[in-house]
């Protein structure tokens, strides 16, 4: 196998990591942000706008590893 074969099998491999990465980072912010509303639910909008907040900076990792794969398939 050459240089590009195995960067074109890594390629979707890696992004299939930052996706599975990113399910259980959102996974567990959710998680934490249930038990934090559970526990304080005067304080449930705030909880839940930082809670959104940090889901869209974990989904933008995800969205940046797959434009980073489009790129170097480009090259392959």
């Amino acid at each position: 196998m050459d240089a590009g074969a195995l960067v074109g099998l890594a390629l979707p491999l890696g992004v299939g990591l930052a996706a599975i990465g990113s399910g259980i980072g959102l996974g567990q912010a959710v998680g934490k942000a249930m038990e934090a509303i559970a526990r304080q639910p005067e304080a449930a909008d705030k909880i839940q706008t930082a809670m959104i907040i940090g889901a869209a900076l974990i989904e933008a990792l995800t969205i940046y590893a797959l434009v980073v794969v489009f790129l170097l398939m480009g090259k392959v």
